[in-house]
């Protein structure tokens, strides 16, 4: 079959305001397989060419496929646009087949299949193996009830077919880099750079995390093959920055020092590791920190959320002011960068609050800050919390972390933004933020005019489009009844198997 993989453009701040652009690694992920099945793929990046939406059916039906696959990391805040773009595609070629995946269809796949005719199929969970599986279906003619991990119409209404296995080995399905012209991916400022992934899943609670219940378990590939692959592909294709999709890649410890000396052992003194990681596992790992630094990591995203200890139980973080702090000054120590995610819009919010976040962010001294929104998923048992509050935002396209989507019982909309934004400015225009610009270590020094020119960007622009460009609601509809019943009771979007090992001769 001739199969098409569409990232669609997105309106997202992450997607239009830096001058560079990531591969997406979920549909390449997709693309290995199907390639290896012989099937005829090709990869259409909208997102990076920022094409109108009728630019990309255009150049979608001149290549003339047989099904149309689209996801988009950005899955929520993108179903908008997979919606109007999958409706103008059918329009034009009703006989072409469109298979629509990712976290939000894989729990809206009712209501996707319900209000959305021209979507025929919805692949939930991990695309690689259903993937392969629904297309050779397809082509044979195959009975399509014995495809694990899909929804689509039976008898004129949804129907979800038994859920897939998790991929139990991760290197048992390969990326389709050959997709991609790595010459037109980059980050860190221009740098040659793609997207990877060491481990899907996460271990821990929390309890607003959209992420964990689509992965169900916490798997990781061979460190050593994984390492190989990187510099593979940073002397091959000259990729310099590898920007970790993982959730929580240093789960194991024993695992996560295996991959650094072996990464180390392949001698890419040149390759940079940024991404994500718990603020606990850096102080557990205060003395392997030296192995993350020579392995190439210059910068870690640490989710601490809060530091009201009352809000991290609710939202069942498991995190500490004292180690959050901590994991902080050990990384500053190993020269590797440290950006604290700091999430506001809680119901019970007030003055005080931020007043007294400002000074526990100041205390903890981070690099970088990000300041997020509030933003319950309908399959995460925050949404049962947040239920009976009152939407403010009833844009779905906005629901992106990056604006107000609920309203707070003490603050009005314009005094959590002007919290927020008055945060961030005091974060990165205190002293020792500015000193930083000026740091002895190339890498570093690059890192923080990066991102504070990235910040220079984004600060006014949000400003101004909370004042000028979106539109909010205050008319009481609270969140169950804008989205619909909560679906956390089906948050574990696959299955675990138990591994099957061979008999004894």
């Amino acid at each position: 079959m001739r199969i098409l993989l569409i990232n669609p453009p997105h309106p997202a701040i992450g997607s239009r305001i830096p001058d560079d652009h990531l591969p997406p690694l979920g549909l390449l992920s997709i693309g290995g397989p199907l390639l290896d099945a012989g099937h005829t793929v090709k990869l259409l990046d909208a997102d990076r060419l920022n094409l109108a939406l009728g630019d990309v059916s255009r150049r979608a039906l001149e290549w003339k496929p047989d099904a149309v696959l689209i996801g988009h990391s950005g899955s929520s805040s993108a179903h908008p646009t997979v919606r109007a773009l999958t409706r103008l595609l059918k329009g034009h070629a009703p006989e072409l087949t469109v298979v629509y995946g990712g976290v939000f269809p894989t729990y809206h796949w009712r209501d996707v299949l319900r209000d959305e005719p021209q979507v025929d199929f919805i692949v939930r969970g991990e695309g690689e193996v259903t993937a392969v599986a629904l297309m050779n279906a397809i082509q044979s003619g195959s009975r399509l009830d014995d495809v694990r991990g899909i929804a689509f119409r039976k008898l004129g209404a949804p129907f979800a077919t038994q859920a897939a296995p998790v991929i139990q080995k991760l290197d048992d399905c390969r990326v389709g880099w050959e997709l991609i012209q790595h010459s037109d991916y980059s980050y860190w400022g221009g740098l040659r750079a793609v997207v990877v992934q060491f481990s899907r899943g996460c271990p821990h609670p929390c309890n607003y995390c959209g992420q964990r219940g689509f992965w169900t378990r916490w798997r990781h590939r061979d460190p050593v093959k994984f390492a190989k692959e990187i510099a593979r592909l940073h002397r091959e294709d000259g990729v310099i920055v590898f920007n970790f999709a993982d959730e929580n890649p240093t789960s194991s410890r024993a695992r996560w020092r295996e991959f650094c000396e072996a990464l180390i052992a392949e001698n890419v003194p040149d390759v940079i590791l940024v991404g994500s990681t718990r603020a606990d596992d850096i102080v557990r790992d205060a003395d392997l920190l030296h192995l993350y630094k020579k392995a190439g990591v210059q910068r870690w995203l640490l989710g601490m959320e809060n530091t009201d200890e009352k809000t991290l139980e609710l939202i069942k973080k498991n995190g500490t002011v004292q180690k959050d702090r901590e994991a902080i000054r050990l990384l500053r120590q190993h020269g590797i960068l440290s950006m604290a995610t700091w999430v506001v819009g809680f119901e019970e919010e007030t003055h005080a609050d931020y007043v007294r976040g400002i000074k526990q962010l100041l205390s903890y001294d981070p690099d970088q800050l990000q300041m997020l929104y509030v933003t319950p998923h309908r399959w995460t048992p925050f949404f049962d919390l947040a239920r009976t509050r009152e939407v403010i935002q009833k844009d779905p396209s906005k629901w992106d972390y990056k604006h107000q989507v609920l309203k707070t019982r003490h603050l009005k909309p314009w005094q959590v933004l002007a919290w927020a934004k008055v945060t961030e400015l005091i974060l990165q225009a205190r002293p020792k933020a500015l000193k930083r610009l000026f740091a002895k270590d190339r890498g570093l020094r690059h890192a923080q005019r990066w991102y504070t020119q990235m910040g220079r960007r984004v600060w006014p622009h949000e400003v101004l489009g909370w004042l000028f460009r979106d539109s909010r609601t205050d008319d009481g509809t609270t969140l169950e009844k804008w989205w619909g019943e909560s679906l956390s009771h089906e948050e574990q979007s696959m299955v675990v198997e138990p591994r099957r090992h061979a008999s004894a001769a």
